[in-house]
Formats: C-alpha cells, structure tokens, sequence
C-alpha cells in the first residue's frame, strides 16, 4: 500500500506506474481513491470544528446559567443537540469511508524501482549474471522422479491415494538429503548472522492481507474452513506479520532473522501440477531470510540477500544464474524482485529455485510496522528471499551431482549432515 501523500501530491504519477505495470484496467481506481479521500477529509475537518463550535456553546451554557440567562443558555443547549446529530451523521459517513478507502488503496501497485526493467510477464525478464558453468554430461540424465523412485526415494503412488495429486512420500536416503539440504541452509544463514525462527504456520486473515495482494491471496493460500486461519505458503507471511502494530527500536534494525516452515499452495492458475515429479507441488519445505531496515538501506540487504542463495547452491556444486524480474511480473506489493535459477543439465536450461523482494515499505503500512528514531516516527522497509525451497532445490541437487550410474554424490559441504556419506546408491 503506497502512502496516501503521494496519491495526493500526484496521482498522475500513480497512474503512470501502473502503466509501467501494464495496469491499465487499474487507472479507474486512483480518481476513486482521489474522490472518497477528499471526501473522507472533508468530513474529518467539518467534524473537528463542529467539536470545537460544540465544546464552546457547552462552556458558554454554564456560564449563562450562572448569570441567570436561561434564554441563551436554552439556545445553546438546542444549538448543541442540533451538533451532536450532525456530529454523529458526519462520524457515520467516515465510518463507511475510511475502510472503503482502505480496499481501494491496497489494490494500488507499490512503486516500482527506477532500475526495474518494463515488460509485460515473465517472458520478459532480464538476466543478470551466471555463477558457475552450466555443464551437460555426455551420458543421460533421467527424469528427477525417476532417478528418486529408483532409489527407492518417492512414492506418489501411495501420495495420491492419501492426498491426491500433488503430494508425495520422500524416503530413505533421498527424504534425509531434503532434510539434510535444509539443515545446511539453517545453518548456512545464521552463520551469515540471521536469527533462526520457526513461526507459526497457519496465520490469521488480517495477517494474510497485510503481507500480499488479494490476486495472490485468491492463487496461493488454503483457507481453514469454520476459522479465521490460513496455512502459509511461505514463512515469510508469519515473520513479518511477528512485528504487526509494533514499534521496534531504531536502534535494532536491521532486524535480520532466517525461518524454517512446511509451505502450502493451491498453485491456481499455475502450469499445472505435476503427476510424476515434484516440481510443482501443494507441499514443501523451505528455509527463508527477512529482513526489515531502514529505507535508505533496503538496496544493500537487497543485494546481499540474492547473493546469499547463490553462494548456497554453489556450494553444492550447483550452477545459478539471477534473473531480474520485469516491471509486469512484479507483484503488487514489490519495488523490485530477482529470481535465482538453477541449470538443469537435463533440460539444458535454467529454472526457478528461489526469488528475492524488497517491498519498500507495502508491509509494515498494512500491518502497522514502525520505528521511532531522531527523524520521528516511519515505516520500516520489508525484504525477504528464499534459501532454499526443498523440492525445487532437490532436483537441482539430483541432477547436478547425478552419476552415469545411477549414483548421486554428496558435495562436503552435506556429508556432516548425512552421517557422512559422500554418495547415494
């Protein structure tokens, strides 16, 4: 949610970043917000001087009936009583206002960062560097289920008749490298300084609006029937809704903490999901990094934090690239986004292992997250970034450490977590 200040200053600026965004259908909305605005403020202002008019003619009442002007202090009683049903229509009419305002206001996109390149959707976005060489071996490498199942690693079989399609059973030595892989990642980010944290993993409505637009809300989350509780389809959702309707001190940002947590998702309006693999799934596991600083230094965490994951992967002997996100397939929250994506030998190309966000400050105004420093009172900035989602970063895992004969090797980096193992056979 952008601040109301600008909107006012100008709003054609408003409307030209949602044409950035290809928004057009959107433009409608900053005349509306515009309007209920004024006239919010205008019914703020006619009350506050009806109040004061109120309290005077209330003081003047006492003091003519001292004097023994009973006629005046009986005008002023009636020119009160009038007020007070005034007064009450005027607190009505912003009652209904304010929160019609609200609904408006956070369907407006956040502004997006001057560096964003513009493009429609994903299509269009812009890649920023390769770590690593991309290497394709000259034996081939099976499909990720295949290789797992051969190992007697997954069961979909057995997922489908318990939960249906989209689900699926990790065993043995492969569930242990997705625990092992996760693990390392923990461990990884908190030697980066982050606090490790596991939150909450279901999160209550007013949480769920305040961390993400409704589009995204409607495609991701899994609404728990008869309550007002959502299960997240990131960690990201409960850790900053941790600090709703606080005010940290200055002095403790930036607030760095990395969390663990199961991720659920619907994927509506996804590619599909899939029967065989685990790509795209309704459950996963992931270790996540957030942030909140101060505004002015949201871009350096920003560009520390993508760094991070890739550092992670090659450490795995795993090539990435980043590739940053174009103006149209920014959510509505994001100044700024970048994907890391991992090389599939198998696919001879790259796919999404993780993304990374600075929100400005979106978050923390939906949820009421501020500090208090010389300069008064302000919105802190919001930044997260994946380390590493479990399934996505498993295939990865496979098919960059897969062997012509079956085997897969554990880089050092994993074998304290595999009782030391150096391969999987």
């Amino acid at each position: 949610m952008i601040d109301i200040a600008k909107l006012r200053e100008n709003p054609e600026l408003v409307k030209e970043n949602m044409k950035k965004k290809f928004q057009e259908g959107k433009l409608h909305l900053v005349d509306e917000a515009c309007k209920i605005d004024k006239e919010y403020r205008d019914a703020l202002t006619k009350a506050s001087e009806l109040r004061a008019k109120r309290n005077k003619l209330s003081k003047e009442i006492g003091a003519f009936m001292r004097e023994g002007k009973k006629d005046l202090a009986q005008k002023n009683k009636e020119l009160v009583t009038k007020m007070a049903d005034e007064l009450k229509e005027l607190e009505e009419k912003e009652g209904l206002l304010q929160p019609k305002l609200k609904e408006i206001m956070m369907k407006i996109p956040n502004f997006i960062d001057d560096s964003v390149p513009l493009g429609k959707d994903d299509s269009e976005n812009v890649e920023i560097e390769k770590f690593g060489e991309p290497f394709v071996p000259d034996y081939e490498i099976p499909y990720h289920a295949d290789i797992i199942t051969k190992l007697g690693g997954l069961d979909k079989d057995a997922s489908g008749r318990t939960s249906g399609n989209g689900f699926y059973y990790l065993m043995g030595d492969i569930a242990r490298l997705s625990s092992a892989m996760l693990s390392y990642a923990r461990d990884f980010m908190i030697d980066k300084g982050f606090t490790y944290c596991i939150p909450p993993f279901m999160i209550r409505s007013d949480v769920v609006t305040g961390v993400m637009s409704f589009d995204e809300m409607d495609a991701m989350m899994y609404k728990i029937e008869g309550e007002d509780l959502y299960l997240i389809g990131t960690s990201e959702h409960s850790m900053i809704g941790k600090f709703k309707d606080q005010i940290v001190k200055e002095e403790d940002l930036p607030i760095t903490l990395t969390s663990y947590s199961p991720c659920f998702r619907k994927e509506v309006g996804a590619h599909g999901i899939e029967e065989r693999g685990i790509y795209r799934v309704h459950q996963f596991e992931k270790q996540e990094m957030v942030v909140l600083c101060k505004p002015e230094e949201a871009m350096d965490w920003y560009n520390k934090m993508w760094s991070y994951t890739v550092e992670l992967f090659r450490s795995m002997n795993i090539p990435v690239r980043t590739l940053e996100c174009c103006s149209g397939d920014l959510a509505d929250l994001k100044v700024k986004s970048c994907d890391v994506e991992a090389w599939s030998p198998r696919q001879k190309k790259y796919f999404e292992v993780g993304s990374c966000s600075t929100l400005g400050d979106a978050q923390a105004r939906r949820l009421g997250i501020r500090t208090k420093g010389e300069k008064g009172t302000y919105y802190v900035d919001t930044l997260n970034n994946t380390v590493l989602a479990s399934t996505r970063a498993l295939i990865a895992f496979i098919e960059n450490n897969y062997n012509e004969d079956g085997t897969i090797n554990i880089p050092e980096v994993l074998r304290p977590y595999m009782g030391g193992k150096s391969i999987i056979k």
